[in-house]
């Protein structure tokens, strides 16, 4: 079994891409798909945190 005391490994994302096979324009095209889904993320955090500050602004109101 697992100790407690141990850090658990974090579940992996993305696969890693085996990049040997991929020719520069697959390998841009790659990249290209990675930055879009880094901006997608980007995006989600800022919406988190216009939440998350709209709470602390409202609670603090009180």
């Amino acid at each position: 079994m697992f100790d407690e005391d141990e850090p658990r490994a974090r579940p992996q994302r993305l696969a890693k891409l085996p990049l040997d096979p991929l020719g520069v324009a697959e390998l841009e095209a790659y990249i290209e798909e990675l930055r879009a889904e880094i901006a997608r993320c980007e995006t989600e955090i800022g919406r988190k945190r216009g939440h998350r500050s709209a709470a602390d602004a409202f609670f603090k109101l009180g």
